[in-house]
């Protein structure tokens, strides 16, 4: 079964990008310069930010749905990605490297089903989930920190 792994839009970031640290701060933002790598997952790209690198701190909300699944929290974002990743087939490092948290949602935004496993061991849970018909899409979640990396969907 063919999915995509897809990054977050970085226009909906880009009045952060390049903004004063006051300006950060008053939209509860906050710039980092990348000094680890891994420490640092970009989730426009969904890669590992280079050390050196700048990364912004925002809280996001990653499923904004009005259900009780509604949920935001904390995601870097490098200000220098210009295009989401769009995935075909295949998992990104930065997520192959980390335990991972899948969680399986319906056309309703209601969680049908979720599950850990190393990031290595994701693309049989992808399938699995996708197999049931009820499926609409997925959320892989760094399992470690709880933070939102990327929205799978049916290629």
């Amino acid at each position: 079964m063919s999915f995509r792994v897809q990054g977050l839009d970085p226009d909906q970031f880009r009045h952060l990008f390049g903004a004063s640290d006051a300006s950060l701060a008053r939209a509860g933002a906050r710039r980092y310069s990348v000094d680890a790598k891994p420490g640092f997952p970009d989730r426009i790209a969904v890669r590992d930010l280079e050390i050196g690198e700048t990364a912004i701190l925002i809280n996001y909300e990653h499923q904004p749905a009005d259900t009780p699944y509604r949920s935001r929290h904390a995601i870097f974002v490098s200000e220098a990605e210009t295009e989401p990743l769009n995935l075909l087939d295949a998992v990104p490092k930065a997520i192959r490297s980390r335990p991972i948290s899948l969680r399986a949602f319906g056309p309703d935004d209601e969680m049908i089903d979720a599950d850990l496993v190393a990031g290595t061991d994701l693309i049989p849970l992808i399938e699995r989930f996708f197999a049931a018909p009820d499926v609409a899409y997925l959320q892989a979640h760094y399992a470690r920190r709880g933070c939102y990396a990327a929205r799978i969907v049916r290629a």
